[in-house]
């Protein structure tokens, strides 16, 4: 269904919020032709000399080439351009797939006027379709002369595939009493599993933070944020999260920051995660075919990485998903999902809810329940589904959607 007009998602943020200019990052869109016709498909920033960068991949086994380009050349911990095509992922393309990132990286980098090594590479779309690099030339040298500081829904809609509205967001923070600025842009409706990334994202700060600073924020910071969304339970081969920080504010008297235990950037780390959560949010309630934003929550598990497991099996249970599509609050298969999570669990120790009203207590439907009131809840937008296992003092709490017959209809249609 990629290029076709789909109704834009009911969760969808009623207004945009206006993102402001991060000193040191210029871009353009452009039509490149990849996949699409009639509309933006590439995204090429440029970034100010010294800019430091930071990212987290896929774990999966079959990576796509600009997922490979972008690990091999991330040691070097500067970056001075990003392109970021959509409509082909460059992915399972073998031998053609890295020689169109690297003629993609000599493009940019003789329009950018850098080295190749410090071009980073994302491409989103169809696995297994050659992408045509050559298709850049001229195009990025086009965008580069009129690259400029704004406006960021521009890059947002320009990285978007099945997605249903751009995602772009900012924060401020303070460092040293001095403030700073953060933008966010991000990609993803389906293919959507906490596996890092689960999507394509890009985060920009004039913040004077080394590389290996950046990293651990980010690779911290993704682990209740991206790592803890799920639309599908796929992971896709080309996600992409990355961290880039322009170092401009020193100007303004912001000092560098060269150790991550500084006690000056904790209101930085606030403000990062605050972004990186929203971001993830936003792709969760874009999730092809999604009418409902859900947040699992469990607690009284075993342990911490117990409580994430149920949680996710709770989040990805078809019958589950299907339940929350028809407003059906079944708790049975709420208690399906965590008997199956292959965690420790005891049927006559668990709790369920759906919001504040508890449908089960201690292995059996609760003397309280209410099928009327629970039915009302069912209809909102956001549910919330609760369960306590009632084993000790692990906790985790993860987003999903529900699944509807448009996810279907999406994904069949996806190459047509």
């Amino acid at each position: 269904m990629a290029g076709k007009d789909v109704p834009v998602s009911p969760l969808a943020p009623k207004r945009q919020p206006k993102v402001p200019p991060i000193p040191g990052v210029r871009f353009a869109t452009a039509e490149a032709g990849i996949r699409y016709k009639g509309r933006q498909d590439v995204w090429f920033a440029l970034l100010d000399q010294g800019t430091q960068v930071a990212g987290v991949f896929t774990r999966s086994k079959c990576p796509s080439a600009p997922v490979d380009w972008c690990r091999e050349n991330l040691s070097q911990g500067s970056a001075r351009a990003v392109v970021v095509n959509s409509g082909n992922a460059n992915a399972f393309t073998g031998l053609k797939g890295r020689d169109a990132v690297k003629l993609t990286a000599e493009i940019a980098a003789k329009a950018a006027g850098c080295k190749p090594e410090e071009v980073f590479i994302a491409s989103t779309g169809v696995i297994g379709e050659p992408l045509d690099a050559t298709k850049f030339k001229g195009v990025l040298d086009e965008c580069a002369k009129r690259a400029a500081d704004g406006p960021w829904i521009d890059a947002a809609k320009a990285i978007m595939t099945t997605d249903t509205f751009p995602k772009a967001l900012t924060r401020k923070a303070k460092i040293d009493g001095k403030e700073v600025v953060i933008a966010g842009i991000a990609k993803g409706a389906g293919m959507i599993a906490p596996d890092m990334a689960t999507m394509l994202s890009f985060v920009f700060t004039d913040a004077p933070i080394a590389a290996p600073v950046l990293q651990a924020l980010l690779s911290k910071g993704v682990k209740g944020s991206f790592n803890a969304v799920t639309v599908d339970s796929d992971t896709s081969t080309s996600d992409t999260l990355m961290l880039f920080a322009t170092g401009k504010a020193a100007a303004r008297g912001v000092p560098a920051i060269t150790e991550v235990n500084d006690i000056r950037l904790s209101g930085f780390k606030r403000a990062l995660n605050s972004i990186l959560l929203e971001l993830a949010h936003l792709v969760c309630k874009d999730g092809e075919g999604a009418r409902k934003f859900v947040e699992v929550r469990v607690t009284g598990a075993a342990s911490a990485r117990s409580a994430k497991r149920v949680a996710l099996s709770i989040a990805n249970s078809p019958l589950v998903k299907t339940a929350l599509a028809g407003e059906d609050a079944n708790w049975g298969r709420v208690v399906m999902a965590v008997g199956k999570a292959g965690e420790p669990a005891d049927r006559d120790k668990l709790d369920i809810g759906f919001g504040d009203i508890v449908v089960a207590k201690q292995g059996a439907r609760a003397p309280s329940y209410d099928e009327v009131a629970v039915s009302e809840y069912m209809k909102g937008d956001n549910i919330v589904i609760t369960a306590d296992l009632g084993l000790g003092r692990g906790k985790a709490t993860v987003w999903t959607c529900d699944l509807t017959k448009a996810y279907v209809e999406i994904n069949g249609d996806y190459r047509s």
